[in-house]
């Protein structure tokens, strides 16, 4: 566990949140990185969720959905009460979650950001996100992930 502390990691500790980390290596730049990810951890890539920081209507948003799946930009700006949703630019996401890309964790941002969590997370009795850097994710309940991020539940991803 030393030398794995992060925000998200902390934050859980703190809430004394049952968690599990997870050391991996695959290359930042891999095509298919979220699915390399699970296949290296031996799960099921439904159950690996990457974390997208958006704008929507101008205001950032973090989008969690499966590593199997995109975005729908439209269904996270309905779930938001927004008409346009899109990418955020990456160095204003970096800057604002204090985590670089393909380490972003919805847990622990710098500026705690609006979450959306796609309802299939639901599913599982736990989830994979992003520990806050890459290399590492965290294993946790998604009702913990939810309730840490005060997120919205939708069906945010499109296959």
């Amino acid at each position: 566990m030393a030398g794995q502390a992060t925000p998200a990691t902390a934050l859980l500790v703190r809430q004394k949140v049952a968690h599990t980390t997870h050391p991996y290596d695959v290359p930042a730049d891999s095509p298919g990185y979220g699915a390399e990810v699970a296949a290296v951890l031996g799960v099921d890539p439904a159950r690996v969720f990457k974390s997208l920081v958006t704008e929507v209507d101008g205001a950032l948003t973090v989008a969690v959905v499966p590593v199997t799946g995109e975005l729908d930009l439209k269904a996270l700006a309905a779930a938001v009460g927004g008409k346009r949703a899109a990418l955020a630019d990456r160095t204003v996401a970096e800057r604002t979650t204090g985590y670089v890309r393909g380490g972003i964790s919805p847990l622990g941002q710098r500026k705690r950001l609006p979450t959306v969590v796609d309802s299939s997370a639901e599913r599982f009795s736990t989830v994979y996100v992003s520990a806050g850097r890459r290399g590492l994710q965290l294993q946790l309940a998604p009702a913990d992930l939810i309730r840490l991020t005060s997120a919205v539940i939708a069906a945010i991803a499109a296959d």
